[in-house]
């Protein structure tokens, strides 16, 4: 993935994160609160985003904490 897509990406992130009201430490404290087993970091969320290594589920889970669904659609 380019850098100028990682970007973009990682901004339309940040900015649905920002919409809804939370914040990326809010979000990985109830990350972790479903994941015990397995907890992560805000800093190593940021450094996912920034990267562009975030994995699909962590997204999708990011996206229905905050209060949104993915949709695939046809363009």
């Amino acid at each position: 993935m380019s850098d100028e897509r990682i970007n973009l990406v990682r901004n339309e992130i940040k900015s649905y994160i920002s919409k809804s009201g939370w914040t990326l430490t809010d979000i990985v404290k109830k990350m972790n609160e479903r994941h015990p087993d397995e907890p992560t970091t805000t800093q190593n969320i940021s450094n996912k985003l920034t990267r562009g290594t975030l994995k699909y589920a962590e997204a999708k889970e990011i996206a229905e904490i905050i209060g949104f669904e993915i949709v695939w659609k046809e363009v």
